[in-house]
């Protein structure tokens, strides 16, 4: 009975891992297609015939360069940032006293209960007095801003010893010298699972960058694949390709840290 019931439990997480690849294995497949191909019945999952020019042909009509490195400087500046900001708040809620440091987390930490629709206008308008409508810095600094990270870094601050930094401040040590040379270190799992989520979120952006640049020049990624639809006729082929381009740098960031954002994952959850 033991036997039977290790085998339906390993028959069901084998489905659902199917169940989760297999759009990923269609979205490649397509990418290798011809036009014609894409809509035959029943669906090939081998490309017949194998085009390999897709992803040659949407580099030539669109300037995925350019996408692709507004991308990359949004994510990574997005990602450094988080990371700065998260940490020293993190640490603050969690390490540092002053008065109404607990109701001050619990206000910060109820943000999160606001649709982030219902402060894209209000922070619209405070950008475009800024000017900086259609700039890096309006894709950027609105999103460094992270309650998620907060909670993250506080809870992965309260797992360390306290006796660390006591013995750190007995030695001259200040809070700064304390939070980024004494516990900072001991965190990298929580800050591989804040590097992946934050990139992630931030790679995968539609919305925010569609609101606050105005021109292709400042286009990202995914504003880019949405230009690779259509009116009326859509080249699928071409947008798998251009799909597949966009998730290759998440899978990189992924694999990377990997073990560090599991052990990230457990450590989050760790009690005061």
């Amino acid at each position: 009975m033991k036997y039977i019931g290790t085998t339906i439990k390993y028959l069901l997480i084998s489905a659902g891992a199917i169940i989760m690849i297999l759009p990923f294995v269609w979205m490649i497949s397509t990418s290798f297609k011809s036009g014609g191909a894409t809509m035959v019945f029943p669906p090939q999952f081998i490309p017949d015939p194998f085009v390999s020019d897709n992803y040659v042909t949407v580099f030539e009509r669109f300037p995925m360069l350019t996408y692709l490195r507004n991308s990359i400087i949004v994510a990574i500046f997005t990602t450094l940032g988080t990371i700065l900001i998260s940490t020293l708040s993190g640490y603050a809620f969690a390490r540092m006293q002053f008065r109404f440091r607990d109701q001050i987390f619990l206000a910060y930490l109820a943000t999160m209960m606001i649709p982030a629709q219902v402060i894209m206008i209000p922070q619209f308008i405070l950008l475009k007095n800024f000017g900086w409508i259609d700039t890096y810095q309006g894709l950027i600094v609105p999103g460094i801003f992270a309650v998620f990270g907060t909670f993250l870094m506080r809870q992965a601050f309260l797992g360390i010893p306290k006796e660390l930094e006591e013995a750190a401040f007995m030695d001259g040590a200040n809070h700064l010298t304390v939070c980024f040379r004494v516990i900072l270190p001991l965190l990298k799992p929580s800050l591989a699972t804040l590097t992946i989520f934050t990139f992630m979120q931030s790679w995968n952006n539609y919305l925010w960058p569609l609101i606050v640049s105005s021109s292709r020049e400042m286009a990202t990624l995914p504003l880019g694949l949405a230009l690779l639809q259509g009116q009326r006729d859509t080249d699928w082929n071409l947008v798998m390709a251009g799909v597949v381009i966009s998730v290759i740098p998440i899978l990189a960031v992924y694999l990377f840290a990997q073990r560090s954002f599991i052990q990230g994952m457990t450590m989050s959850g760790m009690k005061e």
